[in-house]
């Protein structure tokens, strides 16, 4: 099954994509970009449900304070759980939508059978991610630093020629930390997605920055699935989540050894292999 539809909450038009058959799987984030990550391999065995959040979706009016809040992405998703009523289900977060999935699973716990969180940091905080720069800068190679020099000198220009596509840019020239592969180029992948500035910038530079994924786990009893990439400079680095130990019985943690920010599309047959296995066991 293969099927674009949407539905509507507070008059944003949140697009979905549903592929496969199986498990639902909820991912947060955008419809049109992370179907690009999962292989075929995993919408043989689950139904991935690819559902926009407000982020990623043009404004229906002029936009008010609370428009921005994460309440109203968590109501967000609630209501399309409703629309496409979802009793038993699996939600993905990947990067800062890691803080949606957990969160949304906190407050609306009584459909959600397990939680999947991708390539996060505990937290958002400017001080994690001047920590995380730091990483970088003391332990990536010189090829790979670089690379990433080349890069991002080229990003201010592509912000001043399409200033509203500023986060995808950022995406983008940011590769030589996001993948194992330091040279990819993600671009395609980044084609036609919509993004909402005013509320990404809030969600990502205030709402996560707030948060501590490590504090909210302690507050959920479902099943947790906690990929990191040892490669992932953007969230480095994986040590932040030493403190989730054996004694989180609930939290299962997986490092990917040779991916960056998306082992799901680096390491595609071990991502598919442990993740079923999880799913399948607990």
């Amino acid at each position: 099954m293969n099927n674009n539809q949407s539905v509507i909450s507070d008059e944003f038009e949140l697009n979905y994509c549903i592929k496969g058959q199986g498990t639902p799987i909820l991912v947060v984030g955008s419809s049109v970009y992370y179907p690009h990550l999962f292989s075929e391999n995993l919408y043989e065995k689950f139904q991935f449900i690819f559902l926009d959040h407000r982020g990623f979706v043009a404004l229906p009016r002029t936009l008010t304070a609370e428009d921005y809040t994460l309440d109203k992405v968590l109501n967000d998703i609630e209501i399309a759980r409703q629309s496409l009523n979802l009793n038993d289900f699996i939600i993905l977060g990947h990067s800062g939508h890691a803080f949606m999935a957990l969160e949304y699973a906190k407050k609306y716990p009584r459909h959600v059978q397990k939680v999947i969180l991708l390539n996060s940091a505990p937290t958002n905080s400017e001080e994690r991610q001047q920590q995380s720069f730091s990483f970088f800068n003391k332990t990536a190679d010189s090829e790979r630093k670089r690379q990433f020099e080349k890069d991002i000198a080229l990003l201010d220009r592509d912000i001043q020629k399409d200033p509203e596509r500023r986060f995808v840019h950022m995406c983008i020239r940011m590769g030589a930390q996001s993948f194992y592969d330091y040279t990819f180029n993600a671009a395609y992948m980044w084609n036609s997605v919509y993004t909402n500035m005013p509320i990404i910038d809030h969600l990502w530079g205030e709402a996560f920055g707030k948060l501590n994924l490590i504090q909210s786990l302690n507050d959920l009893n479902k099943p947790v699935f906690l990929g990191l990439g040892r490669y992932d400079y953007l969230v480095s680095p994986v040590s932040l989540w030493d403190s989730v130990d054996d004694t989180y019985i609930n939290v299962t943690k997986v490092i990917f050894e040779h991916s960056g920010h998306n082992p799901m599309f680096e390491e595609p047959q071990l991502f598919d292999n442990t993740l079923i296995e999880w799913i399948n066991e607990r």
